[in-house]
């Protein structure tokens, strides 16, 4: 009787290793959607979505890790509304990883800096309730569009308060900037009754890391009210693309 009941044990063990395992997908497609920040000048060194895939591939040795980088210098939640060229691009590059039915896709966002500024990015300065609004649009046109695809909002980090290059930024739009972080808060709290499990918040401290240490994590620019820092160093970067990981482990882990 005993030895029946440990090869019965063992047999469900083995059941629930198996279900695990299968549980864990052996393939991520992520697509990041971003500006200046996700591009990084389109240098690895200064992409946070290169450390975050190194940061997944240490954490789940097994799976496949895929990425398309859609950051854009300049762009806002406007740029990226359906119907937006830069928009297609995305779709374009969901659609194909879409296609793999074994592969999970997920979409990692942080835009909100370019909202932010006082003057000069598309659709800028777009209010509280613009940007909620525009990044609901967004979310809900791709997960219609790609029902079992995940969605993670992290807040965008902070900047220098006499930021001012091509595009005026100053204390009013750091100050804009942060009034937007209640908003990715609301919409992802209704997205878990709409949308179950599929719509997160990612990395939430990136304005008061960047804040405390931007002189180690920026590069310093001449602007019209001399040096700011807006964009990461590789520090920066880096600091950055492994919080974002942290968030897609806790996403895949899900």
């Amino acid at each position: 009787m005993k030895k029946h009941f440990k090869r019965a044990a063992i047999a469900i063990f083995s059941l629930g290793l198996l279900a695990f395992t299968i549980a864990k997908p052996l393939k991520v497609n992520i697509v990041f959607i971003g500006d200046s920040i996700t591009y990084g000048q389109n240098k690895p060194d200064l992409q946070p979505s290169v450390y975050a895939l190194t940061s997944l591939k240490e954490k789940f040795k097994s799976t496949q890790f895929v990425e398309a980088n859609r950051g854009v210098s300049g762009y806002t939640t406007k740029n990226f509304l359906p119907g937006e060229p830069d928009f297609e691009k995305v779709l374009k590059d969901a659609d194909t990883f879409y296609s793999d039915s074994s592969a999970q896709l997920i979409f990692s966002v942080m835009l909100g800096t370019n909202d932010s500024a006082i003057n000069g990015p598309y659709g800028a300065p777009a209010s509280t309730e613009q940007y909620r609004n525009n990044l609901k649009s967004t979310a809900d046109s791709l997960l219609k569009r790609y029902p079992k695809s995940k969605i993670i909002f992290n807040y965008p980090i902070y900047y220098s308060p006499n930021t001012y290059n091509g595009a005026m930024y100053l204390q009013a739009g750091l100050n804009r900037l942060q009034s937007y972080f209640p908003q990715i808060n609301a919409l992802v709290q209704d997205y878990r009754t709409s949308k179950p499990g599929q719509v997160y918040s990612g990395y939430k401290n990136g304005f008061g890391d960047f804040k405390k240490n931007y002189l180690q994590l920026f590069i310093p620019e001449q602007g019209h009210q001399g040096i700011f820092y807006l964009h990461p160093n590789k520090n920066g970067a880096k600091l950055l693309g492994q919080n974002w990981g942290n968030a897609l482990a806790k996403v895949i882990d899900n």
